[in-house]
């Protein structure tokens, strides 16, 4: 079911996603403390000997090097970023702005990851309904997003709500496309008294959702 209207797709900048990727970024987008919360939330969440897609990846997925996977699978814009990340059994490059079909097999995943991307879809209706097709029956659509982003690269819907609202936006998304009520994770940590950390914060989001 669609949530959007065609004014919230719109973004600042609305060249093709590809070109803005095209240089690899191997950076960290997101600070030590959510990416820790990340790994840890992995650990308690994923079971060993499934299958992961990391959807809308780069040169690191945060997940925990003493998981057993099946198979880990990546998908992205930029093949170097996707080449580097040595935890990939295989990836694919495709715009989800353009198209939102994923190649996959039906229930052939056991757990879907999303991070700090869902900012930038302008589609994640198609997207969403997607990702409960190839979702195995106990699969983990697991979402999170602090409040960082390439804001001229992020659609109306995001970058004019707070962060409360987007939220409930993911929320919507997934309970109107083949999802049942996600659980809500949020942490924030308090800016340290030393002025060389209170950088070093960014509130950690978190849904996850099964399928209906």
């Amino acid at each position: 079911m669609e949530v959007l209207n065609n004014y919230q797709r719109k973004k600042l900048d609305e060249s093709n996603d590809e070109e803005f990727y095209s240089d690899p970024k191997f950076v960290y987008h997101l600070d030590a403390n959510f990416r820790q919360n990340l790994s840890d939330l992995y650990e308690r969440e994923i079971d060993n000997n499934l299958t992961v897609l990391d959807l809308m990846s780069s040169w690191d997925s945060y997940l925990p090097k003493g998981k057993k996977y099946k198979k880990v699978i990546g998908h992205g814009l930029n093949k170097q970023e996707l080449e580097r990340n040595k935890i990939f059994d295989s990836y694919w490059i495709q715009n989800f702005n353009l198209s939102q079909q994923i190649p996959l097999d039906t229930e052939s995943v056991n757990y879907c990851l999303m991070v700090a991307a869902w900012q930038y879809l302008q589609y994640p209706e198609n997207l969403t309904k997607e990702i409960a097709r190839i979702l195995s029956r106990e699969g983990k659509f697991i979402i999170a997003f602090s409040n960082r982003a390439f804001w001229h690269k992020a659609p109306n819907i995001w970058t004019s709500s707070t962060e409360e609202e987007r939220v409930k936006y993911v929320r919507k998304v997934l309970i109107s496309n083949g999802f049942s009520e996600p659980k809500i994770i949020k942490k924030f940590t308090e800016p340290a008294l030393n002025i060389f950390n209170f950088l070093n914060k960014d509130p950690f989001y978190c849904l996850i959702a099964t399928r209906e």
